[in-house]
């Protein structure tokens, strides 16, 4: 309903209410829109509430009697309102006259009544009615409350919202205001019931007496308040003020007071000169609020004790406030400050405590399972799928707890051998509580070996499971081990990722070092480390979980009987498969709790450790030479062999890149952030490259520039599992890592031109630990043209030439051997700028076209991140909204959405977007198919930008034909009405009439789809992206003499 932004003049009401004139609007509406149901509900702050007037003002009664008046509304309206009484609950007279001046002016000259009739008559577009709302805060903070969106509910403003649906909705209206810590922190003084509506309905209708008995906001601390000026109790009791809230908000000495402890208006404007001349100007009412809505953002320090940037720059704090938990590290900072949890570090628990709280555990589960028994008997003519071998030696509890696990874990048929060697406790009778297992005795401890090996024989199912008799299995954990163990024929055995009762790590992969010993990667460290959560070969993983594939370990015999009775056979036997091309994995899906020497004494242990050490050293001595020394920080380079050493043979089955001959790269991935798909901007062909390099076979590690602050879930959701993704390092940790890892990189491939001009410094410095030739420069977009024609857009004057800008951007890729453009035109650039080693990597997509006709279609759709408000999305989407959407709006139909989608990065406004009433902006969207399928036309209005549009490949890979400008459609090279719709070159009436031949013609929209889809196959797919990276990783490598030719780095 365009009409209704028309309503900001209030000359054009001719002093009609507003809610009469609404009605009347809606219902023309309703008119020329065929199944359109009009609401004719008022807005919600409109309305004149007599029994909250009377309340509010007891004398009102005896004022109408003087005046002979019996309706109170009338009253109000002849004499209230003169006399700055407020109408209703949600809007405050004094408080509106107050802040807005101007208006003041015109009631004292008679020319409105009130405050609420300028509200109602135009000011509510922009000015807000309550001390504890604000009209342009709320809209800049939900994005997703266009102007369409309040024409479907009928409702005219972002307060009507915010009370009809907002409120309800939890969301907050205003900075000193948050719905959930009011809920919180709720006092009994406050007597609103929980069916009043929202949290600030029932903050107001509890008179607002929660302003002052507790904390409705990080941002004003009531307690602290009200001790420092113990003079505002007296004002709040007088009446004067609702609340110590309000009296901060609204009194008239705004710099006189400090919300909290933790800011001050001196230190802060003597620290921030130029915010204190806006406080003088009237910009800002104190620089408090000038920190609350800017200073805080850009982490300037509220007070000489705190320093906001070095705050928001440690611990989780970015990824908390990324995830909309907090809205500055301010607020983030008090939290941690209320909750005491400020600067504390969690105690370490020792590890006896823990076992002996994993043993009572244990212990605790024993009535149930003395009740319940456990069942492993399989169905009759049922195969197992999975053959679990234990061996027993007392300890009943934690095995009952460890035989829970699998049953609990694995739903399929599980052949589960027990051997008890010779136990004394209640495991002699284990058969009393577990059915279906196959039982043998000794009648000593016969050991893990002998044990293990005299169950073998029993064994039929295709994959057999070494388990320990004292853990606790991961969700899924057998389900993964066997999904992983025949995922490939060069797969010879899975291990897990062993967790010790105290939360650290026991191992995460095992290590042979050179002299024979071994040494459980990463132990003591945190679970979730990025190194330890990636798949990747061991040489050998911990026989607690070892899951193997039956007929390998039958040929090779089991166990060798020489480690008997136990310890360095799991390690004998992964050597005896490697050695035979086989491959063992360390799968961190794959998790255990595990006691660790729960059924053994650890001094008689270390003393077996020490004599089959002998024993594999003797065994194993051609296969040690090429293991790495035992020193510690050799152990990164250790913790994976590479295939195509000379003591590993051809795994079986293998046929990939990495096979002998063509060992695994070991490739460092340089990019501004985590590449994550839902970035955009670039963000989404680095995750494709990220993709196809672990597809062809090598080993990524991905370092950010910038500290993560995606949460590791969302993180690992969109990374490949075999990439090692430093999601915990940034950039001032990076020259500490170049020499931690020094000779491990085979490649370093740097995302971005800004990125390799900014780290040239360290990557001199690190020459050393670098590969000598093999650094690659992906150039994602050549900036120069862009900023040529940005210049152009925004009719900014072009300081330098092309070629001279071309040179400056370029001048850093002398230090890499390989040059990427993103298509031939900037390959071309590339050389114009004096670099022949370039190549072309462009965009990976796939087609996958919704299934949805045109007929079934509705709406235009934009889909693009916007990090920057001076970026190409945004201004294209300003000049689509303001310059072509008007255009359209006559040609289509009422109901046609303009649906904006994409990440948005916090703290970017979009409100004035959302103004025009076709617009909805929803911001990142996890289904893009059914995003895709709903939508009848994709719009690209980009004006400037470099490389290929990689929203245009997307959209139609989708099915959805697009409508671009000709600088994307000259970018990507398709042809206009065939593959593409031409939208010109800042031709408004061109990309509108592009976009109704689309829309309105099922025949053209047909054509260009079928046309775009067969682009996407012939210059797109899979197969020639991969045959493209692979050309490059060759030339690259080949280039120079790589890491793993140079020898393995002695200490």
């Amino acid at each position: 309903m365009n009409v209704l932004i028309r309503l900001i003049d209030p000359e054009q009401h001719g002093g009609r209410p507003v809610n009469e004139l609404r009605i009347e609007i809606i219902k023309a509406e309703a008119a020329v829109t065929p199944g359109y149901e009009p609401d004719l509900r008022p807005a919600s702050w409109s309305h004149f509430d007599r029994a909250w007037y009377l309340g509010e003002y007891p004398a009102a009664l005896e004022q109408m009697k003087a005046a002979g008046l019996a309706d109170v509304e009338a009253f109000y309206r002849q004499y209230g309102a003169s006399l700055g009484h407020s109408p209703n609950l949600y809007f405050d007279e004094a408080y509106y006259m107050d802040s807005n001046p101007d208006v003041a002016a015109l009631v004292a000259r008679g020319t409105i009544a009130s405050g609420f009739s300028h509200y109602c008559n135009g000011g509510y577009h922009d000015r807000s009615p309550h001390w504890l709302f604000s009209e342009s805060f709320y809209l800049s903070s939900n994005a997703d409350i266009s102007r369409g969106v309040l024409d479907r509910h009928g409702l005219l403003n972002g307060y009507d919202h915010y009370l009809t649906l907002g409120d309800r909705e939890f969301r907050s209206g205003h900075w000193f205001f948050d719905p959930m810590l009011y809920r919180s922190n709720k006092p009994e003084e406050d007597r609103s019931t929980a069916s009043a509506g929202g949290s600030f309905e029932q903050f107001l209708q509890g008179g607002c007496i929660a302003g002052t008995f507790a904390r409705v906001s990080w941002y004003f601390d009531a307690a602290w308040y009200l001790a420092t000026y113990p003079e505002v109790a007296a004002c709040v009791a007088s009446g004067a003020y609702r609340c110590a809230l309000h009296h901060y908000l609204t009194n008239r000495r705004p710099q006189d007071y400090l919300p909290l402890e933790w800011f001050s208006e001196t230190y802060y404007a003597a620290t921030y000169p130029d915010v204190q001349g806006a406080v003088e100007n009237g910009r800002f009412r104190n620089t408090y609020e000038h920190f609350i809505k800017h200073g805080a953002g850009e982490r300037r320090r509220p007070h000489a004790d705190i320093d906001l940037l070095h705050y928001y720059l440690s611990g989780r704090v970015q990824a908390d406030l990324e995830g909309g938990a907090f809205r500055d590290a301010f607020a983030h900072w008090l939290s941690r400050l209320a909750t005491g949890s400020l600067g504390r570090v969690a105690e370490p628990i020792a590890e006896l405590q823990c076992k002996q709280l994993f043993a009572r555990a244990a212990e605790a589960m024993l009535p149930q399972l003395a009740r319940d028994g456990l069942d492993f008997r399989l169905a009759a003519g049922v195969a197992p799928l999975l053959s679990v071998i234990v061996v027993l030696h007392n300890q009943f509890a934690l095995t009952m707890m460890a035989m829970a696990s699998p049953r609990s874990n694995f739903p399929g048929p599980i052949e589960l051998i027990l051997v008890d060697s010779g136990s004394s406790d209640e495991t002699r009778h284990i058969e009393r509580h577990i059915a279906g297992a196959v039982l043998i005795r000794f009648a000593y401890n016969a050991g893990f070996v002998e044990s293990c090996n005299s169950a073998l024989a029993q064994v039929s199912a295709p994959a057999l499971l070494y388990l320990n008799n004292d853990l606790l299995l991961g969700i899924n954990a057998c389900q993964r081990a066997l999904d992983r163990l025949f995922s490939e024929p060069s797969i010879a055995a899975v291990g897990a990722k062993c967790i010790r009762t105290n939360g650290q790590l026991q191992e995460a992969g095992s290590i042979i070092w050179r002299d024979g010993t071994t040494y459980g990667y990463l132990r003591d460290a945190d679970p979730n480390a990025p190194e330890a959560n990636f798949l990747r070969e061991a040489d050998f993983c911990s026989g607690a979980f070892l899951m193997f594939r039956t007929a390998l370990v039958k040929q090779l015999g089991g166990f060798d009987d020489d480690y008997r009775p136990a310890y360095y056979e799991e390690a004998d036997l992964c050597v005896r498969l490697r050695k035979a091309g086989y491959r063992i994995l360390y799968d961190p899906s794959v998790v255990i709790q595990h006691f660790e020497y729960g059924s053994a004494n650890a001094a008689a242990s270390s003393r077996l450790m020490l004599r089959n050490h002998k024993i594999f050293l003797s065994k194993h001595m051609d296969w040690l030479r090429y293991q790495h020394p035992p020193r510690l920080r050799n152990a990164v380079h250790a913790r994976s062999p590479r295939r195509g050493t000379a003591a590993i043979a051809t795994p079986p089955g293998s046929d990939d890149d990495t096979a002998a001959g063509s060992p695994a790269l070991r490739i460092l991935f340089i990019e501004d952030r985590i590449p994550l798909r839902n970035l955009g901007a670039g963000y989404v062909r680095s995750n494709d490259i990220i993709q196809s390099m672990a597809a062809l076979g090598h080993q990524v590690s991905i370092f950010p520039i910038y500290k993560a602050t995606a949460s590791p879930i969302e993180i690992y959701r969109d990374m490949p599992e075999t990439a090692e993704v430093l999601y915990e390092r940034g950039m001032e940790t990076l020259p500490a890592f170049i020499e931690e890892r020094a000779g491990f990189f085979d490649i370093v491939w740097i995302g971005r031109t800004h990125n390799l001009e900014r780290l040239l410094p360290i990557l001199g410095d690190g020459s050393n630990f670098l590969p000598q030739h093999g650094f690659v420069l992906d150039t994602e977009a050549i900036a120069a043209p862009r900023t040529a024609e940005q210049n152009r857009v925004l009719g900014l004057p072009q300081t330098v030439s092309l070629d001279e800008a071309l040179k400056r951007e370029l001048q850093c890729a002398y230090f890499c051997q390989k040059i990427i453009a993103v298509s031939e035109a900037d390959a071309a650039l590339v050389r114009r700028a004096g670099h022949s080693n370039v190549a072309v990597l462009g965009h990976l997509k796939q087609p996958a076209a919704t299934p949805s006709s045109w007929s079934q279609r509705s709406g235009l759709l934009f889909l693009g991140a916007i990090h920057d408000p001076n970026s190409p999305n945004h201004d294209s989407l300003e000049w689509f909204i303001e310059q072509v959407l008007p255009l359209l709006d006559s040609r289509l139909a009422p109901g046609v959405r303009f649906t904006v989608a994409g990440f948005v990065r916090r703290g970017i406004d979009l409100s004035a977007l959302a103004r025009h009433p076709r617009v909805d902006l929803i911001g990142a969207v996890d289904d893009l198919e059914a995003l895709y399928d709903r939508h009848r036309v994709f719009v690209a209005p980009t004006r400037f930008a470099g490389g290929i549009p990689f929203k245009v490949h997307e959209a139609a890979a989708f099915g959805l034909p697009v409508v671009a400008t000709r600088l994307l459609c000259d970018q990507v090279g398709w042809t206009d009405q065939a593959d593409i719709m031409n939208g010109g070159t800042d031709d408004p009436a061109r990309f509108a009439d592009r976009v109704l031949r689309l829309y309105e013609n099922s025949e053209t929209w047909n054509t260009v789809r079928r046309g775009a889809l067969r682009r996407l196959l012939h210059e797109n797919s899979q197969a020639l992206y991969l045959d493209s990276l692979r050309d490059i990783l060759h030339d690259t490598h080949a280039g120079g003499s790589p890491a793993w030719q140079q020898g393995i780095r002695h200490s």
